[in-house]
């Protein structure tokens, strides 16, 4: 096994996400390249912040910000930095990168809008391994609690949790009460219908299996 540069990891990391990503913001998210701020808007929040080229990329694909800001990525005074941020990049609603955290955020943000009676969703995704944080299993057990049916996770699961849950990931979500669907997490028709599969009265889970190369 040769192991792989800083770069070459955030490859990796981005190659796994970007489907996901893209059935994202081209066929489920409620938001807008030229408002994106507008307080109506749905919110998608990266937790898995080690993966941020693809992101990049479809926000750039999407008109958040220029084709060529791309080439720059981590250079100095580049916008896009190895993690995104959110003080930054438009679209970007969190600073991410330290694993963990997105998750827990996104059930704020969810309670939040829960309770000003606000139409709009919030999508977080997070990595398998990452979703084994405490921070995470306390955001899961809160939200279902909360029964909030206005947040969905999507797990990237790309084998890179050495630990394993009887049933798999979504089991681990399903005894707190979420709704699941597991996915291909390559095919786009697949992740389209999970990720609006109706869920009344409580959060949703869908994780997204992409085969690790080699």
């Amino acid at each position: 096994m040769t192991l792989m540069t800083g770069d070459e990891k955030h490859s990796s990391s981005a190659t796994s996400t970007l489907d996901v990503l893209w059935v994202l913001y081209s066929q489920i998210l409620n938001i807008d390249a030229n408002n994106p701020e507008d307080p109506a808007r749905d919110r998608f929040l990266l937790s898995k912040g080690h993966g941020p080229m693809a992101y990049y990329a479809v926000l750039a694909a999407r008109g958040f910000i220029p084709v060529e800001a791309l080439p720059t990525f981590a250079q100095y005074d580049s916008i896009l930095g190895k993690h995104p941020d959110s003080q930054l990049v438009p679209g970007v609603e969190i600073g991410s990168g330290s694993l963990g955290h997105g998750l827990p955020i996104a059930t704020g943000v969810a309670n939040g809008l829960k309770a000003r009676k606000s139409d709009s969703r919030v999508f977080c995704l997070v990595g398998d391994a990452e979703s084994n944080e405490g921070s995470g299993h306390e955001a899961i057990a809160m939200a279902g609690r909360l029964n909030l049916s206005n947040l969905t996770a999507i797990v990237i699961d790309n084998k890179s949790d050495a630990t394993t849950w009887p049933g798999g990931i979504s089991s681990r979500f399903a005894v707190e009460g979420w709704s699941t669907s597991d996915v291909d997490g390559r095919d786009h028709g697949a992740i389209q219908e999970a990720l609006v599969t109706p869920h009344n009265d409580r959060p949703h889970v869908v994780v997204a299996l992409v085969e690790p190369k080699g």
